[in-house]
């Protein structure tokens, strides 16, 4: 495929998005699945093979994979403008509702409420649902759950937030060194957006903000540019999406005390129960944090954890070809994920188990929601509210 001119209009890939960020239930997987069936059967904007070198771009990138294919997508349709309108129509929907959650318990102290915790038990089950599926995917062989374990082993035991940094390192470290590289698949040619010359312009800038965000928890700067530097560090940094920049964001909003460990896991649990991308809990974070509060705030949180997506896509773009036919790259890459694998199962235990089950009906909430996932594989939304009713029964009963 050459680099076509444009054929679509940023309306038309806005309105395209918008609808998928209206139905889009069940995490980045079913993303996947929607974005196929609208992209590809339904709308026919590219083919079979170029979605699946789109998402095999996504999927190597540190972000969130399915907005990244969404703004991939709208970027190939109509330009930069429709990639940042393909991001807009896909997370406003999510982003809206979980800024309303945030300011309704921002002004009512729903904090204790029984609902809100039936909203961190879901958030348990999820989370160990996911845990699970990637460890099949991301760690299926004994070297790679070393990685995993290894990550999972460091994580608890050193708890600031350069942990997570040092996890992913050494994960591209071992599997450049010892991993063998995945096939890397037919190369399908795809068009790019900006020269390398802007592309190398993006990655640098990337580079410079991330390189910058250690001085920011300096002493003196402001609490507001601190938040907004932590968000942007998670979204450069989390590779796999969703569930993973649980504990990214935990370590960069709750450790220095912005947000509560309470409306951290409740907003958590509400992200589940509404379509669309994982990190509009971005938003939610940026509405309710002291630094930052309100609409505004959950703007510039939105803004700092998608920023990294954009300069990386547009500067990873051009230079694709050559990065998916490097076999150092593709080893580094595999190391990555199964550190991943690890961040989060230390996530699971701390924040999420241990700020949500605290007695044996919890345990036995946490089991249902689980199985209805696993063994009965009902949507997530229908879990959320399950485990939400669950819980304002629980606190009825008192316990």
């Amino acid at each position: 495929m050459s680099d076509a001119p444009r054929t679509g209009s940023v309306g038309e890939v806005f309105l395209a998005a918008l609808r998928l960020g209206l139905t889009s239930f069940g995490g980045p997987v079913a993303h996947i699945g929607y974005f196929r069936r609208e992209y590809v059967d339904r709308r026919r904007w590219l083919d079979d093979a170029e979605f699946g070198e789109y998402l095999a771009l996504s999927q190597s990138l540190p972000g969130p994979a399915s907005s990244q294919l969404g703004i991939a997508i709208g970027t190939r349709r109509a330009g930069i403008p429709g990639g940042a309108a393909a991001w807009l129509g896909f997370t406003l929907p999510s982003a809206a509702l979980l800024v309303a959650f945030a300011l309704v318990a921002s002004a009512t102290d729903v904090a204790s409420a029984g609902w809100v915790h039936g909203l961190k038990l879901a958030a348990v089950a999820i989370v160990a649902q996911a845990v699970w599926v990637l460890a099949r995917s991301l760690a299926p062989d004994w070297s790679r759950k070393a990685i995993a374990v290894g990550g999972f082993l460091v994580a608890l035991v050193w708890v600031d937030p350069a942990a997570q940094v040092a996890i992913i390192a050494a994960g591209a470290a071992i599997g450049l060194l010892a991993l063998n590289a995945p096939p890397s698949g037919r190369e399908t040619h795809l068009p790019s957006s900006t020269s390398r010359v802007a592309a190398v312009g993006a990655l640098a800038v990337f580079a410079v903000l991330l390189a910058l965000t250690p001085l920011a928890r300096a002493p003196g700067v402001e609490p507001s540019i601190s938040m907004t530097a932590a968000i942007y560090r998670a979204g450069a940094l989390v590779f796999g999406g969703g569930h993973v920049v649980l504990p990214l964001l935990h370590a960069g909003v709750v450790d220095p005390g912005w947000v509560s460990e309470n409306q951290f896991l409740a907003g958590y649990g509400a992200a589940q129960a509404v379509p669309g991308p994982l990190f509009s809990f971005a938003a939610y974070l940026g509405a309710i944090g002291t630094p930052l509060g309100g609409i505004g705030g959950a703007i510039v949180a939105l803004l700092a954890i998608y920023l990294p997506s954009f300069l990386l896509l547009l500067g990873v773009l051009p230079f694709w070809a050559g990065l998916r036919e490097s076999p150092a790259f593709r080893r580094a890459l595999t190391g990555v994920n199964a550190a991943v694998v690890g961040l989060l199962a230390a996530a699971l235990y701390r924040p999420v188990w241990t700020g949500a089950v605290d007695s044996s009906p919890d345990l036995a909430v946490v089991a249902v929601a689980l199985a209805a996932l696993v063994v009965g594989r009902l949507p997530p939304i229908v879990v959320v509210v399950g485990c939400a009713v669950a819980g304002q029964s629980l606190a009825a009963l008192g316990g």
